[in-house]
């Protein structure tokens, strides 16, 4: 028996698939490091619980008209002061509009002006702590004598004495509490440059010919961010707390933009008839200053 090979069709090699190029291991051992890192924290509910709310929180900050049911401006004569119920969830406030919706609103400006005050905070605290620590002798006497100073007087009456300065609103509320803080940022970065300066990778780098602006760029601030990353998520909620007490006196935003603050204040004239003009708004800024707390000292302790 013959096999007839004249219809069989010739063979043609295939090209095997292409190989993936492996990640570097340098990749690979960034990628170890952010693992490792959040695990700790992944184990923790109550952290994720107020990271959850804190996310929660720059969502309606950034996009408030996707979580507000109403208009927050829209007043409505029959439902003034009306209980929290279905329809409003917050009640309603004096003329009829929706609390929850001027609560969701009244976040953008408060969280504006907390993330303002720290970028201030952050900026010239930075500066002057690097400065300070990095220079050293007569520059660092005198830095720290200036933060000393504004150490020296109380947060509040600082920030009051700015805004009567510069004029009312949520930009000054904002520069009136990041220069606040700012003695704070200025401390925490000197300990850490005089810390970091003195260790051996830095005293090699130097021997290897590094330029001081080099080893300062390269090695002294990246590992000195840390415990400022730390500090600046904790002075947030400070400093939303504190603009929301400077909003509550009257010089923030003006009417009828709503802040924090600005809805407490509304309510004070009604706490024995309608008590969550005022109790809701104060209970979503607790919450909101207590989960930030609790996500600050939760990365405190991871990065030690």
């Amino acid at each position: 028996m013959t096999i007839d090979t004249a219809l069989e069709k010739p063979r043609v090699a295939e090209d095997p698939a292409p190989e993936r190029p492996a990640p570097p291991p340098v990749a690979i051992g960034r990628r170890r490091r952010i693992l490792a890192s959040l695990r700790p924290l992944v184990r923790r509910p109550g952290f994720l619980v107020a990271a959850g709310f804190v996310l929660l929180v720059v969502f309606a900050a950034a996009f408030p008209s996707a979580l507000a049911t109403h208009d927050p401006t829209a007043t409505e004569a029959a439902a003034k002061l009306a209980p929290p119920s279905g329809a409003h969830w917050f009640g309603t406030d004096e003329i009829g509009r929706d609390l929850f919706s001027r609560v969701v609103h009244g976040t953008t400006l408060s969280v504006q002006a907390a993330l303002l005050a720290v970028l201030i905070a952050v900026a010239g605290g930075v500066t002057l702590g690097v400065v300070a620590g990095f220079a050293g002798g007569r520059i660092d006497a005198v830095l720290m004598r200036v933060v000393d100073v504004l150490l020296a007087i109380p947060g509040l009456l600082l920030a009051l004495a700015i805004i009567t300065a510069i004029g009312f609103g949520t930009v000054p509320v904002a520069v009136a509490v990041g220069v606040g803080i700012i003695p704070g940022f200025a401390r925490t970065t000197r300990a850490e440059v005089l810390r970091v300066k003195t260790l051996p990778y830095v005293e090699a780098a130097r021997l290897g010919g590094a330029s001081w602006p080099r080893v300062l760029v390269r090695h002294i601030l990246p590992n000195s961010w840390a415990p400022v990353s730390v500090l600046a998520v904790l002075d947030f909620g400070s400093a939303i707390l504190v603009a929301a007490g400077l909003s509550f006196l009257g010089f923030g935003a003006a009417p009828p933009a709503a802040e924090l603050g600005t809805l407490i204040a509304n309510g004070r004239t009604y706490l024995m008839t309608a008590p969550w003009v005022s109790l809701l708004p104060g209970l979503f800024l607790v919450l909101l200053v207590f989960a930030i707390n609790h996500v600050s000292r939760t990365l405190e302790e991871v990065t030690r």
